[in-house]
């Protein structure tokens, strides 16, 4: 019988595979402190992690632990140098989270581009009218925009085909991704990321949390940016200075900034971010549609029985 703790609920439509599995057992941990971590974790052969951070000492006492199993992508919520040492398998959901991510990005940039708070504040306040009196600079057509997309990775391939739908003119940042495959989607490679930033209308970033997009996005690169132009983060907050964006944005040297994500999650209560008006927020909420809930639940389960039944693909599998 494996032993499966379910760190966080996740959708019961992932549970049901467990229910159907006679080998496999499974216990929710809703508590994700520390210490209840340390000392609920060790009866486990494998894991299942949404929230909550697994740094070595709470894995040190994982004595039987063979197998992570993310409810996502990243995974800078684990500590992958133990995993790696002490040969811990993690697995991530690749398939079931790509499509709620690119709409949510479109959701943002749909939101600062036309208005759509100001607008809805109007006819709720009787104000029906008041828009025909308004000199609007800062709404937009998505038309003949340029967006950079950094990374083309399996969300930013899906948000190529959203831009294009709009026809924008998108151009692609990713020195590990070739020419042809971008040139293949509809998207133009570009090699030098600063000069993509100065003619850019958008930047959505698109990249795992490492020590090579730690801080992306400073003040150095905001800088460099059209007064117009707005920034799109639903990949890992640490990617993009925080302090940095407030300072750019109050500076008016970038227009508006969309952020699901955030380096401190939940943020500081004085994260300026939270009070700058000249940004939408989200709560690292743009997997959070029925449907990618429901698959990645699905996934998640399906990884880890695959892992212990020796079916698991290998390109559901961290090199780490």
């Amino acid at each position: 019988m494996y032993k499966i703790g379910i760190i966080d609920t996740m959708n019961e439509k992932g549970l049901k595979l467990f229910d159907q599995k006679k080998n496999f057992s499974y216990e929710i941990i809703n508590d994700l402190s520390r210490e209840n971590l340390k000392k609920e974790l060790p009866k486990f052969d494998g894991v299942t992690l949404r929230r909550g951070k697994l740094d070595a000492e709470i894995l040190s006492k994982c004595k039987n632990l063979k197998v992570i199993s993310r409810h996502g992508v990243g995974y800078d919520n684990v500590d992958v140098k133990f995993l790696k040492e002490n040969n811990i398998s993690l697995l991530v959901t690749h398939n079931s989270t790509s499509t709620s991510p690119a709409e949510h990005i479109m959701f943002m940039i749909l939101n600062i581009y036309k208005g759509r708070e100001m607008f809805d504040t109007m006819v709720r306040e009787g104000n029906f009218y008041k828009a025909i009196h308004l000199n609007i600079n800062d709404n937009f057509e998505l038309f003949s925009k340029k967006i950079l997309i950094v990374g083309c990775g399996r969300i930013g391939k899906k948000l190529i085909k959203k831009c294009l739908g709009f026809d924008m003119k998108v151009l692609v940042y990713d020195p590990y991704v070739d020419e042809k495959t971008i040139s293949d989607l509809g998207g133009e490679k570009i090699s030098n990321l600063n000069e993509g930033l100065k003619i850019l209308d958008i930047i959505s970033l698109c990249v795992p949390l490492n020590k090579d997009t730690k801080n992306m996005i400073s003040f150095e690169e905001l800088s460099l940016m059209k007064e117009s132009a707005i920034l799109i983060n639903a990949a890992r907050g640490g990617v993009v200075n925080e302090n940095d964006l407030n300072k750019a944005l109050n500076e008016k040297l970038i227009s508006f900034a969309g952020i699901d994500v955030f380096e401190k999650e939940p943020p500081d209560k004085d994260n300026p971010l939270l009070k700058n008006k000249r940004v939408v927020l989200s709560p690292h909420a743009a997997t959070f549609t029925k449907e990618c809930l429901e698959k990645m639940s699905e996934e998640t389960v399906q990884n880890i029985i695959d892992f212990f039944e020796k079916k698991i693909a290998s390109t559901k599998i961290v090199k780490l």
